[in-house]
């Protein structure tokens, strides 16, 4: 099948959806925890969480603006200055993927899904207890994106908190411990498999394949 771009153009709105969403592959899972003006705390899931740089710790996440549709993550954002990314497990995706549902900001999406606020001393956004792998963070700049009108936030990692037994020697973290997910499009979950690690690529070391 060859698509072109006046096909995607033409294609019926949620078809559109599927596609694009998905040929990207793979994507990270996480619930994003953050508290509004008046206290109450919010989850949501993403998939956009990118890597931005290890120095300084910066991670990146695309967001709807604000307007016609609430956006309270990105709201809470701007008002706290923190948040946290939370990696979804295997044994909350339901709980996870239902934070998506539209819900009015007085309703905490902790308390609608089942799942539990945590927190640390000296942070003010919740973390989520049911994951194991999740990261405090303070927002450092938002950067609009004009081409499809989205925003790039982009957030200094403050605090990790992780199992031990996940760390390796090198600091490279076994993600399979974790039972992290991913997702393709918007509502479809896979599990993940550590498949093999190999050393740092140098030319003079090029194996025969």
């Amino acid at each position: 099948m060859h698509i072109t771009k006046t096909d995607i153009q033409n294609l019926e709105r949620i078809k559109r959806l599927n596609l694009i969403n998905s040929i990207s592959g793979i994507k990270p899972a996480n619930l994003i925890g953050t508290k509004n003006d008046r206290g109450i705390s919010n989850l949501a899931i993403f998939s956009s969480v990118i890597h931005l740089g290890s120095n300084p710790a910066l991670f990146g996440m695309i967001l709807r603006p604000t307007g016609e549709v609430p956006r309270h993550t990105y709201e809470n954002i701007l008002f706290d200055g923190k948040y946290t990314i939370n990696h979804v497990p295997q044994s909350i995706i339901k709980k996870a993927h239902y934070t998506s549902a539209k819900f009015d900001e007085s309703v905490s999406e902790f308390e609608a899904c089942a799942l539990t606020e945590e927190y640390i001393d000296g942070f003010s956004a919740p973390f989520v207890k049911e994951c194991s792998l999740k990261l405090g963070l303070s927002h450092k700049q938002s950067i609009p994106i004009e081409a499809n009108n989205t925003i790039l936030v982009i957030g200094q990692v403050e605090h990790i908190l992780i199992p031990d037994e996940m760390i390796k020697d090198t600091y490279m973290l076994d993600l399979s411990i974790s039972n992290t997910v991913g997702i393709s499009g918007l509502n479809t979950y896979y599990a993940l498999t550590k498949m093999e690690s190999f050393p740092y690529a140098r030319v003079e070391e090029l194996p025969s394949f």
